[in-house]
């Protein structure tokens, strides 16, 4: 019986070290942090906290497995050149929107509310420069539209 025990001993502190290691990897990216101003058709300026995703490894982990994200904080996807992004939601918790941009920085698609952990993609149906995932409900809130613009250096190209 003491040799089960001893395999299943073996087996779980194998299992936890492999979290760890997983765990400790994705807390290793420190993304960069800036700001973001989107400027709404009412003349009305938002403001927010931002991280940058913008090589592969720190696009390919965004905001996945954090539980929060502060009101006026968002993560902005930005890419070397113009193509068709799709998006999924897979070790996400946050339900998120996902604002699409042109490389004139304009809003060209919102998708709002998305499923936590969901792996259905979701298409930016054009080509886009960048991404920016806010809370769920903030373009509602804050009455942010496809047409809007926004000011960050990384968008404007």
């Amino acid at each position: 019986m003491s040799f089960i025990w001893t395999h299943i001993y073996k087996i779980t502190l194998l299992f936890g070290m492999i979290f760890i290691a997983t765990s400790i990897s994705v807390a290793q990216i420190v993304f960069e942090k800036d700001t973001l101003t989107i400027f709404s058709a009412t003349g009305k300026a938002h403001k927010f906290n931002i991280e940058i995703a913008s090589t592969n490894e720190e696009r390919s982990q965004g905001l996945m497995y954090r539980k929060n994200m502060a009101a006026n904080a968002g993560m902005l996807f930005v890419y070397n050149k113009q193509n068709n992004v799709t998006m999924w939601m897979k070790n996400t918790y946050i339900p998120l929107d996902m604002l699409f941009f042109n490389s004139e920085g304009k809003v060209v698609y919102i998708k709002e509310n998305t499923t936590p952990h969901s792996t259905k993609t979701i298409a930016s149906g054009q080509d886009v420069i960048g991404v920016l995932e806010l809370n769920a409900g903030t373009t509602f809130q804050l009455g942010i539209k496809v047409g809007d613009i926004a000011q960050h250096p990384l968008l404007q190209r």
